[in-house]
Order: structure tokens, then C-alpha cells, then sequence
């Protein structure tokens, strides 16, 4: 998704150091166990050891990449989202093309980003009410994701390919919130919840009917 993550939009987590070297083995190797872990357990059963016994580090060690393992859960969290943005590209400025397909390949860009870190969205899911931090950056993630999708359905009906109704921001933030709790419950199997293989058209063809009152809505012209 093209979004600007600069100003109100960009989240920046708190309580954990700035990165030190993106290329930094030691870091990379905490991150891959913290992800590694939440595929086997509650985030609340990994401990610190557990993270630095993974990444092959001593306790103290760890303490000089991050202040806590929730900071190392933000910078997952962070790093996934990100990923998110860039797969998603340029999806949203080529929408008059074939608004089906585009749209389609939005979802299904963000189905597959997800759901190859479904552990770590997981996790994020459920200590998000406890844990302002996290909270904060899901929040600052949404409003992005809500600024990009309400602009390409205003654009949508500016051209005349999507009717008037209810303000394209109400339809952003429903349209995205629904996502949220379906591919929740999806990808933890908390029923009742749609398969797996048909949860991006399912997605699909709700969106296209919020957006158009229609599920085949017309190309450019």
C-alpha cells in the first residue's frame, strides 16, 4: 500500500532502542527466536533467558539490543507492518485498471504477509489490552491503512466507478476492522471462522460490495 509512514501516521514505539545495524547477526538472531517461540507457546511463557539462550547470547547481552522482550515483540510487530506496506506497493494506484483484481491482490498480498508471521499477529492480538505500547503502534498502523483505503474510495467515486453513501473514512475503518477480526480468527481458529482457502475471496467480494454496492464493479474506461 502506498502510505507515507512520516507525522501522525508513522508509529514509533517506545521503550526500546533505536536499531542498532540492521545487518546486526545478533540482533536478527533474538528476532527469529522471539517468532520462532510464539509458533510454541503464549508470549507470556517466553522469558528473557529464553530469547538469549535462543539467539546462542548471554542475559546481559541481550539487555544491549533491547530494554525488554516486549520492545523485541514491537520490533516485530514494527518490521512485519512494514513488510505489509511494501508488498502491497503500488496496488492502490493502479486500481482503476481492473478494481476487482486490484483489490484482490490487495487482500490476498496482505492475507499471505500475515499469515506467514500468523504467530507473532497472534501474540500482538492478545496482549494488545494489557500492553499500551503495542496498542499504540497497531492504532498508528490502522490509521494508515484506514488514510489509504479512504482516499482510493474517494478516488473510486470521484471517477464515477463507486456510488456516494456512507463517508469513505466509516467505510476505511470498517472495511479494515473487519480484515483484522476475520483473519484472526482464521489464522487462530477461533470459531466460528472462514477457511483458510477462501478467506481472501470472502473479503473480496464484502469489500467490493461496501465499496460499490456491486461485487463486479466496472474497469476504467
Amino acid at each position: 500500500m502506498t502510505t507515507a509512514r512520516t507525522g501522525a501516521g508513522r508509529a514509533t514505539p517506545r521503550g526500546r532502542r533505536a536499531a542498532r545495524s540492521t545487518g546486526d547477526d545478533r540482533e536478527t538472531a533474538i528476532l527469529a527466536t522471539a517468532e520462532r517461540l510464539l509458533e510454541q507457546r503464549a508470549f507470556a511463557d517466553i522469558s528473557i533467558d529464553d530469547l538469549a539462550r535462543g539467539a546462542g547470547i548471554s542475559r546481559p547481552t541481550f539487555y544491549f539490543y533491547f530494554p525488554s522482550k516486549d520492545a523485541v515483540l514491537l520490533t516485530l510487530l514494527d518490521r512485519v507492518t512494514e513488510e505489509a506496506d511494501a508488498v502491497a506497493g503500488d496496488v492502490l494506484v493502479r486500481l482503476a485498471e481492473d478494481p476487482r483484481a486490484r483489490w484482490r491482490e490487495l487482500i490476498h498480498r496482505f492475507h499471505e504477509t500475515f499469515g506467514a508471521h500468523r504467530a507473532l499477529v497472534l501474540a500482538c492480538a492478545q496482549v494488545r489490552g494489557t500492553n499500551a505500547e503495542v496498542r499504540r503502534l497497531w492504532a498508528a498502523v490502522l490509521e494508515r491503512w484506514v488514510q489509504a483505503i479512504e482516499a482510493a474510495i474517494e478516488a473510486e467515486r470521484r471517477r464515477g466507478a463507486a456510488p456516494d453513501g456512507i463517508s469513505a473514512r466509516d467505510l476505511a475503518i470498517a472495511l479494515n476492522s473487519m480484515n483484522e477480526r476475520v483473519w484472526y480468527a482464521t489464522f487462530a481458529g477461533d470459531g466460528p471462522a472462514v477457511a483458510e482457502s477462501d478467506v481472501v475471496d470472502v473479503l473480496l467480494d464484502l469489500w467490493l460490495a461496501g465499496i460499490y454496492r456491486d461485487t463486479t464493479p466496472p474497469a476504467s474506461t
